[in-house]
């Protein structure tokens, strides 16, 4: 049986921090106290707070200024897709405008994937719409959907595509227990995927992204209807 993680007392401290940040305990483009005052209200010691510091540094919610103190950085000036993950578990509200991209971007993959894709490419994509069938439980169903996506950003030959598909499988992933409803049935949704690998492997763009249109709204509904 696996180990459970424990927390420290650093992971218990950057949680808060981060919920007061998100929260706007701590507001935009504010200094926080001085870290002793800082560590003092949190109960912790300075290098406990130096630590958090570090880590939310980090992930672009804060900056330091030697001599000037640590402010709270405007994340959605300034920051970029990496937060995502960090912000959908912090408010599942995200989850609605990570699906959104989703649908835009995932069918412009499938058109691009479809115009570009090698025979080589083609065949891993039959290989793994197989698995996805052949998955053992919903987990795996998922997992192998996954990977049938990311295996269509490589395939439009665009690195940036690949990156984009990463982070935003990467902002759902952890809430995906609660988002497994068009996974339940691994023969479902093997054949809900189909048309999607289907007109990439005949390099039919026009059809790739009306395929894959229908499926990311279709599986767009079910999830959310879960989450409801």
């Amino acid at each position: 049986m696996e180990t459970l993680p424990r927390e420290t007392i650093v992971d218990v401290l950057e949680n808060r921090l981060r919920e007061d940040i998100l929260t706007g305990r701590h507001p935009t483009g504010s200094y926080l106290p001085p870290e002793r005052a800082l560590a003092d209200g949190y109960g912790v010691t300075r290098t406990t707070l130096k630590h958090a510091f570090g880590r939310l540094t980090q992930a672009g919610l804060l900056e330091t200024r030697h001599g000037v103190g640590t402010r709270v950085r405007d994340y959605l000036r300034l920051g970029g897709a990496d937060l995502l993950p960090m912000l959908v578990r912090h408010s599942p509200d995200w989850i609605g405008e990570v699906f959104e991209v989703r649908c835009s971007i995932g069918a412009l993959i499938a058109e691009r994937a479809a115009a570009r894709a090698s025979d080589r490419q083609r065949a891993d994509l039959r290989a793994l719409l197989t698995a996805v069938g052949d998955a053992a439980d919903p987990d795996a169903v998922q997992l192998a959907d996954v990977e049938v996506h990311k295996a269509l950003a490589r395939a439009t030959g665009n690195r940036v595509y690949v990156l984009l598909t990463n982070t935003l499988f990467n902002a759902y992933l952890p809430m995906r227990a609660a988002l497994r409803g068009p996974f339940m049935d691994a023969e479902v949704a093997r054949g809900r995927l189909e048309p999607v690998v289907d007109a990439v492997a005949a390099g039919d763009e026009t059809g790739a992204r009306r395929a894959a249109e229908r499926y990311l709204t279709e599986t767009e509904r079910i999830m959310l209807d879960g989450l409801a």
